[in-house]
């Protein structure tokens, strides 16, 4: 009997052939995709979100609630998606930090602090409001700016971004030296089309506000608000409506 032996060719083809099998085993097959690293950017603003203390865009509890009364009264407006109702304090009654007053409210700024955006009362995370010796302000730190109008007594549930068509078409500063040069030209006020706006005006019970807060690497926003009432201690009730949001805007430094 003939004994087979296989010559060098054979061994080849058997051999390339299992290394084919073995590489598309089920258990061994790579990944199609590999997940891509986060950049530093998303990284930052993931902490930045952990660490804001957020809000109810009603808060029922603490000495930040509005009444009762004042959550009955403006039950269907809050049925809105981007409506709210907020208690702003007096900052020289309740920041402890900047008045070395008792401190009643922890969070840092006492309540007289608010970020549309973020839905909190804490400085220093997108802060677009303050209430401070009865007047209302925008633009507190850096290159950040913004600016208000007092529409008066009008309906404050048909104002819509047309209101202002400034306001709503305003492009934001991207030059730190341009965002400062608006800075300054808000908080000494400026008169467009017989329209006055600032930084900073006296706080009106009953008066409908038009705010615009730019607030670098984290919001633009527009914002209608009306100062419901003034209570006891200084403090006033606020509701709000988001109109428009602008997106993150960003600042070359320069």
């Amino acid at each position: 009997m003939k004994r087979f032996t296989a010559t060098p060719l054979v061994v080849l083809v058997f051999f390339l052939c299992g290394m084919k099998t073995f590489a598309q085993a089920p258990g061994d097959a790579l990944p199609t995709s590999v997940p891509t690293e986060k950049s530093a950017e998303e990284k930052h603003d993931e902490w930045v979100r952990r660490q804001i203390h957020r809000e109810n865009r009603v808060v029922t509890k603490g000495l930040l609630a509005p009444s009762e009364q004042d959550r009955a009264d403006h039950e269907s407006f809050l049925s809105q998606r981007d409506a709210g109702l907020i208690r702003l304090m007096p900052r020289e009654v309740y920041d402890w930090e900047a008045y070395n007053t008792p401190q009643k409210i922890k969070l840092r700024g006492g309540g007289s602090y608010y970020s549309f955006f973020n839905l909190s009362h804490e400085y220093g995370w997108g802060s677009d409001l303050s209430l401070e010796k009865d007047y209302l302000s925008v633009g507190f730190a850096g290159a950040d700016y913004g600016m208000l109008t007092n529409l008066g007594y009008v309906s404050f549930e048909d104002i819509t971004s047309d209101h202002s068509p400034f306001m709503s078409n305003y492009k934001a500063a991207y030059l730190e030296k341009d965002a400062r040069k608006e800075y300054r030209k808000f908080q000494l006020g400026e008169t467009i089309d017989g329209v006055l706006y600032r930084s900073r005006l006296p706080c009106e019970v009953g008066s409908t506000y038009l705010l615009r807060s730019i607030y670098y690497d984290t919001s633009d926003i527009l914002v209608a608000f009306r100062v419901v009432r003034k209570d006891t201690d200084g403090s006033i009730i606020i509701a709000w409506k988001l109109l428009k949001n602008f997106g993150k805007p960003e600042l070359t430094r320069n």
